[in-house]
């Protein structure tokens, strides 16, 4: 018995533990038993040791509304209290600088009546040496400097732009240094007052401003100068002297040929009457280019 041999012993394997059928998920299955962060846990565990884990979040946010409220009223009221106080500080000054400004306009309008004044002065002593100190001539002096008023026979000459003009340029008068073809331009004006001196005029103004030996006419953009006073539209020339034959001779010079033209080809408006008297105005400034003291004079003599 003891020399026989046992048969060896078998186990029987035990059976295979079947798959899970998301044994290939793991990463899904990972997020779906562990849907919560833990950093929600983590949030929600703070609020219970702060004390306010029971309170809803709307209240929590009211408090904060009502915190930030308190605190812009008190911003606002400080501010609101801060600008009273200033105001009365503010408003002084503001006044203080008012009647700073108020005085200094007040001298400089006095200033501008002592000028006008002064000039006022100076044109009538400068229109008293010259008809006193004129010599033989002193009439003549006289009326060539525009030192005095001239009244007399003569003539009204009304020139005026052509209806619907304006300052673009362009037309065939642009080629000879125009830029529009309805506008009086200084050069016209010029053979305009040249043409009334070669007729035989005595005395001229153009708008009220009296004309000299020396006078310019010139133009600044679109505007007409006169002694670089600019004049508008229309221009009104006065000329004193022979009103039957001023106007004729005028009119049949190269220069009143010349306006004709600018009638008839560009639509420059103009008229010319005779007047039984006209009135020319002394010119408003005169240019003394040599003056002796009266003392001097007295003790020469």
């Amino acid at each position: 018995m003891c020399g026989m041999s046992q048969p060896p012993h078998h186990r029987t394997p035990a059976p295979p533990v079947p798959a899970r059928p998301d044994a290939s998920m793991s990463l899904l299955t990972h997020v779906m038993d562990h849907s919560l962060d833990e950093g929600y846990a983590q949030a929600a565990a703070r609020r219970e040791a702060d004390g306010t884990a029971g309170l809803p979040r709307t209240l929590k946010a009211k408090l904060g509304l009502a915190a930030g409220l308190v605190l812009a009223a008190m911003v606002v009221t400080l501010g609101a209290a801060e600008a009273r106080v200033a105001a009365p500080t503010l408003a002084k000054e503001r006044q203080e600088l008012i009647d700073r400004v108020e005085r200094a306009d007040d001298r400089a309008h006095a200033l501008e009546g002592d000028i006008d004044r002064l000039r006022t002065d100076v044109a009538a002593r400068q229109r008293a040496a010259l008809k006193q100190h004129g010599g033989g001539e002193g009439e003549l002096v006289s009326l060539l400097s525009g030192a005095t008023e001239v009244r007399g026979p003569g003539v009204k000459l009304v020139v005026d732009d052509a209806k619907g003009s304006s300052a673009a340029g362009g037309g065939p008068r642009e080629s000879a240094g125009f830029s529009d073809t309805g506008r009086l331009r200084d050069r016209d004006m010029q053979k305009i007052v040249n043409g009334l001196w070669q007729a035989g005029a005595e005395a001229v103004s153009i708008n009220g401003q009296r004309l000299t030996e020396l006078s310019a006419i010139r133009a600044a953009g679109d505007a007409i100068l006169v002694d670089n006073r600019p004049l508008v539209p229309p221009y009104e020339v006065l000329a004193v002297g022979d009103k039957k034959r001023l106007g004729p001779a005028f009119q049949d010079s190269a220069d009143g040929q010349y306006l004709h033209v600018l009638q008839e080809s560009y639509g420059i408006r103009y008229t010319l009457t005779p007047q039984d008297e006209v009135r020319v105005p002394a010119a408003s400034s005169l240019t003394v280019r040599t003056a002796t003291p009266a003392e001097q004079q007295k003790g020469a003599s």
